[in-house]
C-alpha cells in the first residue's frame, strides 16, 4: 500500500486523507459495519487552521475519541446528530403509561424552560458542567424555586439514562447535579400549612354569613371534612355518595389539561394520584348535611350539566351548572380571604383589638388542614394513612410528627407549674 502524505509531506496513517481543499478527513467503521467519516483543518494539536477556519479539535484527537467509543460501544455518529429536543420527542413517545395532566405537565415545563436553550444542543456534548449551569440559570437568573428546578430534573435524567442505555452517551451528565446545587444553596422549600382550628372557624363561618360566598359552603366543608383532592372532589358523582351507609366513595380523578393540538384546557377523567387513591371514606354528619344542602340546591337551581368522558351527574357545579377546577376554587379562596381580612380589620379598629386575619393559602391547604386536624386526633397511622389516600406512609408521617409536635408543645404549656413544682 502506498504512502499517503500531506502538504507538509506528513506522513498519513490509516484511513487519514488530505482532501483538495486541505481539510483532514478519518474514515472508520462504527460497531454496526457502517462506514463512518470525520472532519477536521488540521491533523496535530500544533497544526493552525487556514485563516478564517474554526480549528476545533485536531482529527488525531478526534480519532482517539472514535478508538475509545468503539471500545465502549458508544454511537458516536448517531449521538452527533441527536439534540436533546429530539431525545426528549422519544422519551415522551415511549411514556405511554404517563396520566394525561403528567404528560402534559412535563410537555409545558420542558417546552418553557428547555427547548429553546439547551435542547437545541446535541446530546453528545452536553456535559456534568453545562446541566449544573442550566439550573443555576433557572435558579437565579429566572427565579425558578428549588421545587420547579426539581421538576425539570426529573423530566431529563431518565432522558439521558435512555441515552446512556442505548449507548449514546456514557454517563449520565444530570447524576447529583441537584443533590450538588442544594448542598451549597440555601433553599428552602415552600411547605403547605395547615389552618389552625381558629382560622379553620373563621374562614367557614364567614363563608357561611356571606351572602355572595355562602354558594361555596358545601364544597369548602366536604372538602375540609374529608381530606380529598381538588380533583376527587370535582369528579365526585351522586352515585359515589352512600347517604345510607354514610361513605363517600372515591374512584376517579377530575383534571383540566391542554389541549395538545388547539392550545385549549379541557377537563379529562383520570384515575386517581395512586392506586391507594381508591378509597372510601366515612362522612362525617356535617358531610353529610352540605352534600344534601348541595342537592337541595341544585333541585332549585338545575343539577350540574356537564357530561365529560361518559361521566355525569357531577355533586358539585359552578353557577354555570358546570363542573368545577383547581383554578376557579383557587380564585374564590383568594376573594374570600381579601374580603374577609378588609373586614376584618375595620371591625377590630373599632373594637380596639388585634385583628384574626387569614393567612394566604390555596385549595391544597383544606387537605393538609383536613390531615393535621385527623393526626391530632387519631394515633392509627394507618387509618390516616388509608383515608387520605397516600400510596407512601412516609407522607402521612411527616403531617403526623409536625402535628403531633405542636400538640406536645400545647400540652407542656397547659403543665407548666403542675409537674415541677416548686
Amino acid at each position: 500500500m502506498a504512502e499517503r502524505r500531506d502538504t507538509k509531506n506528513r506522513l498519513l496513517g490509516k484511513g487519514e486523507y488530505q482532501k483538495s481543499d486541505g481539510r483532514y478527513m478519518y474514515r472508520y467503521v462504527d460497531h454496526n459495519g457502517n462506514s463512518r467519516f470525520v472532519y477536521s483543518w488540521t491533523l496535530t494539536q500544533t497544526d493552525r487552521a487556514p485563516k478564517g477556519k474554526h480549528s476545533g479539535k485536531c482529527l488525531r484527537e478526534l480519532e482517539k475519541e472514535i478508538a475509545k467509543d468503539l471500545q465502549d460501544k458508544i454511537d458516536t455518529f448517531n449521538a452527533d446528530r441527536l439534540t436533546l429536543n429530539d431525545m426528549f420527542d422519544r422519551y415522551m413517545e415511549q411514556k405511554i403509561e404517563l396520566k394525561l395532566s403528567t404528560r402534559s405537565n412535563y410537555k409545558c415545563r420542558y417546552n418553557k424552560h428547555i427547548r429553546d436553550s439547551i435542547g437545541r444542543r446535541r446530546i453528545s456534548e452536553i456535559k456534568y458542567s453545562d446541566i449544573r449551569k442550566f439550573y443555576n440559570h433557572c435558579l437565579y437568573k429566572q427565579g425558578l424555586g428549588i421545587g420547579s428546578v426539581k421538576l425539570l430534573h426529573i423530566i431529563l435524567h431518565p432522558i439521558f439514562e435512555i441515552a446512556v442505555r442505548d449507548e449514546y452517551i456514557r454517563t449520565n451528565p444530570t447524576s447529583n447535579v441537584l443533590n450538588e446545587i442544594k448542598k451549597k444553596g440555601k433553599f428552602e422549600v415552600t411547605k403547605k400549612h395547615a389552618l389552625t382550628e381558629e382560622e379553620q372557624k373563621v374562614f367557614l363561618n364567614f363563608i357561611k354569613s356571606d351572602e355572595k360566598y355562602s354558594f361555596w359552603k358545601p364544597l369548602f366543608t366536604v372538602l375540609l371534612g374529608t381530606g380529598c383532592r381538588i380533583g376527587e372532589v370535582a369528579g365526585l358523582t351522586w352515585d359515589d355518595c352512600d347517604f345510607k351507609n354514610k361513605t363517600i366513595n372515591i374512584r376517579r380523578n377530575l383534571v383540566i389539561v391542554p389541549d395538545e393540538v388547539t392550545g385549549k384546557c379541557k377537563h379529562y377523567i383520570s384515575t386517581t394520584k395512586t392506586s391507594a387513591g381508591k378509597r372510601e371514606i366515612p362522612m362525617f354528619d356535617v358531610v353529610k348535611e352540605a352534600l344534601l344542602e348541595e342537592r337541595k340546591k341544585q333541585m332549585q337551581i338545575g343539577f350540574n350539566e356537564s357530561i365529560i368522558d361518559g361521566c355525569s351527574g357531577f355533586v358539585f357545579s359552578n353557577k354555570n351548572r358546570k363542573v368545577i377546577g383547581s383554578r376557579q376554587v383557587n380564585k374564590i379562596i383568594k376573594q374570600i380571604i381579601c374580603k374577609y381580612n378588609f373586614k376584618e380589620v375595620n371591625l377590630a379598629e373599632t373594637q380596639r383589638r388585634e385583628p384574626i386575619l387569614l393567612p394566604h393559602f390555596s385549595v391544597h391547604n383544606l387537605r393538609h388542614t383536613f390531615c393535621t386536624r385527623m393526626c391530632e386526633n387519631e394515633t392509627n397511622i394507618k387509618i390516616i394513612q388509608d383515608i387520605m389516600g397516600h400510596s407512601d406512609i412516609k407522607t402521612t408521617m411527616d403531617v403526623y410528627n409536625e402535628a403531633t409536635r405542636d400538640k406536645k408543645k400545647q400540652s407542656f404549656e397547659n403543665l407548666e407549674g403542675k409537674i415541677v413544682l416548686q
